[in-house]
């Protein structure tokens, strides 16, 4: 029984040591590693502002600010991340001219079921607008950020604009 247990500690010692040499490193903590392989770098082009928003089934967009510059190309995408369809839940976002008041589009826009929400006798309070969209659906816009100031976007399907609102920041 002795032996037995003196090959069982033997067995335990040997297995808690891995053999293995101690790769030594000068690399101090907080220093930056270089990578050995190359590394694409993704390339930014200031000239366009690419952005992404959403918007769900509880009436809610995931932004209520944006900020871009002004003449800058901005390209904007509304994805409906929500199941509920165009003709009960659907969403659009619109920006407004400045002064435009959202309470009034908002309003007419509920009674333009043909236009897709967008007021055509109202058509000079949009700088621009997406589509109106069901859930799982996106649509992409391009324009031109207009002048430095406060814009406001919202979405025009009826009663949305009291939640799915926002400013766009024009600096």
């Amino acid at each position: 029984m002795k032996n037995l247990i003196l090959i069982f500690a033997a067995a335990l010692a040997i297995s808690c040591g891995d053999n293995k040499k101690e790769e030594k490193s000068d690399v101090k903590i907080g220093t930056k590693i270089e990578e050995k392989a190359p590394v694409k770098e993704e390339v930014v082009d200031d000239a366009v502002a690419n952005i992404t928003i959403t918007g769900n089934d509880q009436m809610k967009f995931n932004k209520d600010e944006i900020k871009v510059k002004a003449g800058q190309k901005v390209r904007l995408t509304l994805k409906h991340v929500g199941k509920m369809g165009v003709n009960v839940m659907g969403h659009n976002w619109a920006l407004l001219v400045q002064g435009a008041d959202m309470a009034a589009v908002g309003q007419a826009a509920a009674l333009a079921v043909e236009t897709d929400y967008i007021p055509t006798d109202m058509a000079d309070q949009f700088i621009v607008h997406t589509k109106m969209l069901g859930g799982g659906e996106s649509d992409t816009i391009e324009f031109d950020a207009p002048a430095p100031g406060t814009y406001t976007f919202m979405c025009t399907f009826p009663g949305h604009y009291a939640l799915m609102q926002g400013k766009l920041i024009v600096e």
